[in-house]
């Protein structure tokens, strides 16, 4: 059985897809930019482009009744990996006990809205 999960402390969806699906105790989390969801408008600058997309991720976890901790998989997008090392640092501060999860990060040419950093995740609660 598929639930919608659906946060107002997260960005709305900008298009036809939903902020997370939970089945079966497992959440797919839709890929999250750095929009800040008070406000609506792009955070600029990759550092603060990285904490948003993390605290909007968070939300939506903390909507699911999950945490950083029930991250299985992640997928990191960048326009650029010479933001890697900054993406990675401040990425690896929002997880605890170093229980970080399965990842990829790839480079790619163009995000939604002109982003630096997009980032989407897969999480379990069993």
């Amino acid at each position: 059985m598929k639930k919608i999960i659906h946060t107002s402390n997260a960005p709305a969806a900008i298009g036809p897809y939903s902020q997370a699906c939970l089945v079966n105790g497992t959440l797919y989390i839709s890929g999250q930019i750095p929009v800040d969801p008070v406000t609506g408008k792009l955070v600029e600058g990759i550092e603060k482009e990285t904490h948003q997309v993390m605290k909007n991720l968070k939300a939506i976890l903390t909507e699911a009744g999950m945490t950083f901790d029930n991250a299985v998989k992640v997928s990191i997008f960048l326009k650029s990996m010479d933001d890697f090392a900054v993406v990675n640092e401040i990425y690896a501060s929002y997880f605890s006990n170093d229980q970080f999860p399965a990842r990829e990060t790839v480079q790619v040419s163009f995000l939604p809205k002109n982003v630096d950093v997009e980032i989407s995740m897969i999480a379990f609660k069993g």
